[in-house]
């Protein structure tokens, strides 16, 4: 981050999202923030947050169905969105993304830089919690 005066908060939210793997919040982010930094702000963590997306140093994934999650690994990669609980989870890399990006690239005059797929559904604990104790039975 060439440039930007060094901040150890800063650093700290950068690690704890290369770390996780649940794309949390920023509420989520700011719980375990003051674990380490007691009088952290959530506006310094969303401050933060949206300076880091900016950079690209983190990705910001807005899901539609409430808050926006975020996610350490900025590598091109696919996400699945619960649209009952909001959950987001890393689908594998079954699509070959740059074909779609070179499909789509036939359909304007510009620069696609990059693609990335979210699929919305129900996921697996919010199906179970709809079938309900009947469906066990």
């Amino acid at each position: 981050m060439a440039g930007l005066k060094h901040s150890r908060q800063r650093e700290a939210i950068v690690t704890n999202l290369r770390m996780r793997k649940d794309h949390p919040t920023a509420s989520m982010v700011y719980t375990d923030m003051r674990k380490e930094f007691p009088n952290i702000s959530l506006g310094t963590v969303y401050r933060n947050l949206s300076l880091l997306a900016d950079l690209g140093q983190i990705r910001k994934i807005t899901t539609g169905t409430g808050a926006e999650h975020y996610d350490g690994d900025i590598h091109p990669h696919n996400h699945f969105i619960c649209k009952c609980c909001g959950k987001v989870t890393d689908m594998n890399d079954f699509i070959d993304n740059s074909k779609i990006r070179d499909l789509a690239l036939g359909q304007f005059d510009g620069r696609i830089d990059e693609c990335n797929i979210q699929f919305y559904g129900v996921c697996g604990e919010c199906l179970k919690k709809e079938e309900g104790p009947a469906a066990t039975s």
